[in-house]
């Protein structure tokens, strides 16, 4: 039986819907009451990652784990080393990390040393495990979903700078394989799009996805930290902002880990768009 944990976000409800669709038996925990439609084969149970007890007792009868680091347990915590022991304690035996290919790009971002310390600690530990470090998410571009309902536009900074973001769906399918087969254990993977696109295409796209024009309004990185500090925590918001204007080489690189584990080419964006096309009309 398979443990999902942040079961109803973006990768993790897709997890969930994967390994069930796979024929696989789940666990999905999440800390909060929102439950995404029962399925079968998959059992809801509430838990947090701030008490590794509590984690341990809704992961027992599992034997591997996914686990995502969500919001502030992805600066701040328990010990890595707690939360491993704990899901030892369990009777988990592997663990897929869902990392962040920034804590490697940008040793210095905040969320960079928790997600570091736990590689570390799985590594020292006895489980098996796979680490999954993508780059920035297509459903980043759920942040539009209301200037685009309501007004046919996108504010969004730096709008011709390109990156190879990537389907959360392909992250899920990635996750899944390295919880189902032991070929993926002790290997660490960058999982990115086909190609790298800018914000001003993103919208390009969604204007023909949707059949109607939707305008792109650059912000400046000032007015893009103030929205973006909205919904989620400063310092994060500071290294996204840093991403989406300076990246790096290594961030606008096209990665190949997708190919390799999946055995076809990475979702690219279009078809992303048009698969989620009803939530921005």
């Amino acid at each position: 039986m398979f443990v999902v944990t942040g079961a109803t976000g973006n990768v993790g409800e897709a997890l969930v819907q994967t390994l069930a669709g796979q024929g696989e038996k789940v666990v999905a925990i999440s800390r909060g009451a929102k439950q995404s439609r029962p399925r079968e084969g998959v059992e809801y149970r509430r838990a947090d990652l701030s008490d590794p007890d509590a984690l341990a007792t809704a992961a027992a009868g599992g034997d591997a784990l996914f686990l995502l680091l969500s919001g502030e347990q992805g600066v701040a915590g328990p010990p890595p080393v707690d939360v491993l022991r704990a899901l030892e304690r369990a009777g988990i035996g592997k663990v897929v990390l869902l990392g962040s290919q920034s804590a490697h790009t940008r040793p210095g971002n905040a969320a960079a040393p928790r997600i570091t310390a736990f590689e570390a600690a799985l590594q020292d530990s006895d489980l098996a495990w796979t680490v999954l470090r993508p780059g920035g998410f297509f459903s980043n571009t759920f942040a539009w979903i209301e200037s685009v309902r309501t007004q046919r536009a996108v504010y969004w900074p730096f709008g011709d700078i390109a990156l190879p973001q990537v389907d959360p769906s392909d992250i899920a399918e990635v996750a899944a394989a390295a919880l189902r087969s032991d070929e993926h254990a002790g290997r660490a993977y960058t999982l990115t799009g086909p190609e790298p696109i800018t914000p001003r295409e993103q919208v390009r796209t969604l204007s023909e996805v949707l059949g109607e024009s939707i305008a792109f309004h650059e912000l400046t990185r000032a007015q893009a930290l103030s929205a973006m500090t909205e919904y989620m925590p400063e310092p994060v918001a500071e290294v996204t902002l840093s991403i989406l204007g300076t990246p790096t080489p290594e961030e606008q690189q096209v990665g190949t880990d997708v190919e390799k584990v999946l055995g076809c080419t990475a979702t690219p964006f279009a078809t992303w768009a048009a698969r989620h096309a009803d939530i921005f009309r």
